[in-house]
């Protein structure tokens, strides 16, 4: 059963929401105050939360806070008259699923808190059914990319070449892929190419007899060995010497393997992933790599994209990397103010998804005894000052008079109206292209009733 928290305080319109009361899909729980609403949230597992009250111990930005400060995830949404443009502008920014003012129709709220329970009900169906869903953070289209395509090859033998960017989380993504097929309970084995010297590397590959060199006192099982019927993942790839490359290729070929300083024949079943920051075919080309390897590994491709192209994710990455940080560090786990988190969107993170773990992990120490992360403990500046725009930036012209929430709301439906110009009126591409959910462009639309432009546009 579906669980709704209502904040409705004194609400004056209880009747117009007896919707929530009378509908058996979910059970409705009322609080009256700021703290009421924390205690319920400490104590149940709730799907959405709807605040209606007018705020009296709080604001609704604090409110918005303490609630994500105990589930990250959960949908919170607002709905009163008197709520303004400027402050629904700074519930967004927050954090906020959607905030509704006095136009907005019972059943608009009523579909958006459905879209809400329905967005959760399917996050919670997509970890039960793919659990390997659980390694690659992010909603992103880049990463959805990514998801998409470990579903398709997850259950295949076929090699999987991972690109990308140092710290992009190549290996991440080949334990996902792991654990997204039929091996997921075998062993999954990595090795690094470019770490260890060539004579070294053959060793750990293939292992090796007792006295193949000085040094063996005993024979070893190799990475291939210990990889049997599991994975076997070769990161950086490109860095791996021509000589074996070519003995590698053979093992690929033929599924077999001999120990180093051996004649014994020894059949492997192994899935090979490979992972490389560097452009192969250009080091094929250069004579640096065997070109014959390189299609034998890149059978299916799969990209990694770095941080500067998928933004939009930086809020999960950081909640996550702030629950694993602190569950390691042995300490409650602390929370990131929109702020910061804001702060760290615009930062362009050349090192990616490893370089912000790293700022995570000096925050957390420098937070001390402090619950909240701001910006300044991130190793973050001042905000650069922007520069006030001039007439020609605005995107709509603005007469003489004219009130701010009437700018605002002008302003809103310039960017949505572009949003959909640029993208062709693709709804889920205007969305990404804004950082909204799909959902939230869609009331946005709703709630423009313009003749042309964003009403014209399907």
């Amino acid at each position: 059963m579906q669980k709704l928290l209502w904040f409705s305080g004194a609400c004056s319109a209880p009747g117009e929401l007896s919707w929530c009361q009378a509908r058996p899909a979910f059970t409705v729980v009322n609080v009256d105050s700021a703290a009421e609403a924390i205690t319920a949230l400490s104590r149940g597992d709730f799907d959405c939360v709807l605040v209606t009250a007018d705020m009296a111990d709080t604001s609704r930005v604090e409110l918005l806070e303490l609630i994500h400060g105990i589930d990250p995830l959960l949908a919170v949404i607002f709905w009163n008259p008197e709520l303004s443009p400027a402050e629904a502008v700074r519930l967004f920014r927050a954090g906020a699923y959607f905030c509704f003012g006095h136009q907005d129709s019972v059943a608009t709220v009523r579909e958006s808190v459905e879209n809400a329970m329905e967005e959760k009900r399917g996050r919670e169906r997509a970890a039960d059914v793919e659990p390997w869903r659980s390694f690659l953070v992010g909603d992103s289209r880049a990463m959805e990319t990514v998801v998409e395509t470990i579903r398709l090859v997850g259950n295949r033998r076929c090699t999987v070449l991972i690109g990308g960017e140092t710290g992009t989380g190549k290996e991440i993504a080949a334990r996902a892929l792991h654990a997204a097929g039929p091996r997921a309970n075998q062993p999954f084995v990595a090795i690094n190419c470019s770490a260890l010297p060539e004579n070294l590397l053959e060793a750990e590959l293939f292992g090796h007899v007792k006295g193949a060199f000085t040094g063996a006192i005993q024979a070893r099982v190799g990475r291939f060995e210990q990889a049997h019927r599991g994975t076997l993942f070769l990161d950086e790839i490109g860095d791996m010497p021509l000589e074996l490359q070519t003995k590698l290729l053979r093992v690929l070929q033929d599924r077999e393997i001999q120990r180093l300083g051996g004649s014994e024949i020894i059949k492997v079943d192994v899935r090979v992933i490979a992972a490389t920051h560097a452009n192969l075919p250009e080091r094929v080309q250069q004579g640096r790599f065997r070109e014959d390897l390189y299609y034998r590994l890149n059978v299916v491709p799969l990209q990694m994209p770095p941080l500067r192209k998928r933004t939009s994710d930086i809020g999960l990455l950081v909640e996550h990397l702030v629950k694993k940080i602190c569950l390691m560090e042995g300490i409650s786990v602390k929370t990131v103010t929109p702020e910061a988190v804001e702060r760290l969107r615009s930062c362009s993170w050349p090192g990616n998804v490893r370089q912000l773990e790293n700022a995570v992990e000096m925050a957390v120490a420098l937070s001390g005894e402090r619950n909240a992360l701001f910006a300044s403990d991130f190793g973050l500046g001042p905000a650069v000052p922007i520069e006030t725009p001039s007439a020609e930036c605005i995107p709509f012209p603005v007469p003489e008079a004219m009130d701010f929430e009437t700018a605002v709301t002008n302003f809103e439906r310039a960017m949505l109206e572009r949003a959909l110009k640029t993208t062709a009126g693709n709804k889920t591409a205007a969305a990404e292209l804004l950082g909204l959910k799909r959902t939230t462009l869609i009331m946005k639309l709703r709630n423009h009733e313009s003749p042309v432009g964003i009403c014209a546009v399907r």
